[in-house]
């Protein structure tokens, strides 16, 4: 699972970009490499996955690889 969701690599200028969107915002951004996209969820699956959060105490991300070989 991990070898399609890893943390991009970002330079100076990138960082201070997203630093500036993150105050805009008002949030935090997690900035991922492009090989994984966000999944759709039907109403039912997000549900489901909030559950899950809240029973497990953490925040889930949903994605899909870009390869759907696996």
């Amino acid at each position: 699972m991990t070898a399609y969701l890893k943390a991009a690599q970002l330079d100076d200028g990138r960082i201070e970009k997203l630093q500036s969107l993150e105050k805009e915002l008002g949030t935090w951004i997690v900035a991922v490499e492009p090989q994984a996209q966000v999944a759709v969820l039907s109403d039912d699956q997000l549900r489901r996955l909030q559950d899950a959060e809240r029973e497990l105490g953490v925040v889930l991300l949903a994605y899909r690889p870009a390869s759907t070989t696996h």
